[in-house]
């Protein structure tokens, strides 16, 4: 392990026996349940009051409950070559925020204004916190941690001119974060690979112990140190490469072996009614906003701009 701090042993996050936790909605209401690794019912969910269903035919609500969302810039070596030409954007990490409004479930509508040209895909790893976590170590990082999520953090980059510090209309609108379907423990993360497909064709891939620059317990460690993070807390760890904008009727799914597969379709609504009236920066199409929405088709692999460039076709 090259990212920072590595740990001295492997974690209890990190060691089997694998368990994932998903929320479900039935007759209204949300139920909480754990899918079922082993025996005759493998693959199906247990309620906790003791149900079991078929996992495949559920709605399935996010499984947090954030008081806060905090997403790391850089965080993979191919994002920073493709972005910045280096493997390592800046000596320490930097972030920006979501709020829990833009969460969004497995199977989920992804909703893209008419007046928005550029929504980006970002598949991900989410960090869940499990405890009260303030002043900790990075080893120490590892306890306040619940369990890991495929994430896909969706971006408007129309608005990267104007929301470029804060990214609250770029990365904030609402459905902009499906999560889930569940939340894991007991998997190495860091021996696992990161896949993002549009329309089934594998656009991003990354094999997350290689890429990683800096982990979940050094991230905790630095954010902790002045902000309390609480139970059902998330953090979103970053994208490898080739993040592109996609339309829609466009599916778009993140796949982390060992976790599981979040996905959503993208759908087109008609712009804000206060847009008509001049209200606010309007979506733009300016250089800047090309330069992150398009990224720099020179420094990615072949395959993933091939398999993007035929999904497209598909549309």
């Amino acid at each position: 392990m090259n990212f920072e701090f590595p740990f001295k042993e492997l974690p209890a996050v990190l060691r089997g026996p694998r368990v994932e936790r998903r929320r479900v909605l039935l007759g209204g209401s949300a139920f909480w349940g754990t899918l079922v690794e082993h025996g005759a019912a493998a693959g199906r969910l247990r309620l906790d009051d003791g149900c079991v269903l078929d996992a495949e035919a559920q709605t399935y609500l996010p499984p947090v409950s954030p008081s806060k969302i905090i997403a790391v810039h850089i965080s993979y070596r191919s994002r920073s070559m493709e972005t910045r030409d280096k493997p390592k954007p800046s000596e320490t990490p930097t972030y920006f925020t979501k709020p829990p409004s833009a969460l969004n479930g497995h199977g989920g509508q992804i909703l893209k204004p008419s007046d928005c040209r550029y929504l980006n895909y970002e598949g991900e790893y989410a960090v869940v916190i499990g405890r009260t976590c303030r002043n900790v170590t990075p080893d120490e990082a590892w306890d306040c941690i619940e369990g890991f999520c495929p994430a896909l953090d969706m971006g408007l980059q129309d608005f990267r001119d104007t929301d470029q510090g804060s990214m609250l209309r770029v990365k904030g609108a609402d459905t902009l974060l499906p999560i889930g379907p569940g939340i894991v423990r007991g998997v190495n993360l860091f021996e696992q690979t990161l896949r993002t497909f549009v329309n089934g064709l594998v656009v991003q891939e990354a094999q997350i112990g290689e890429e990683t620059i800096w982990g979940p317990h050094y991230v905790i460690a630095d954010i902790a140190r002045h902000i309390t993070l609480v139970a059902g807390d998330v953090i979103l760890m970053g994208t490898p490469c080739h993040s592109r904008s996609i339309d829609a009727g466009q599916t778009v799914e993140c796949e982390i072996t060992g976790l599981g597969r979040i996905g959503g379709t993208v759908v087109g609504i008609d712009p804000p009614r206060a847009a008509a009236l001049g209200v606010g920066h309007a979506p733009a199409d300016t250089p800047e906003v090309r330069r992150v929405a398009l990224g720099f088709d020179e420094r990615v692999p072949a395959h993933l701009k091939a398999n993007l460039r035929q999904a497209r076709e598909q549309a």
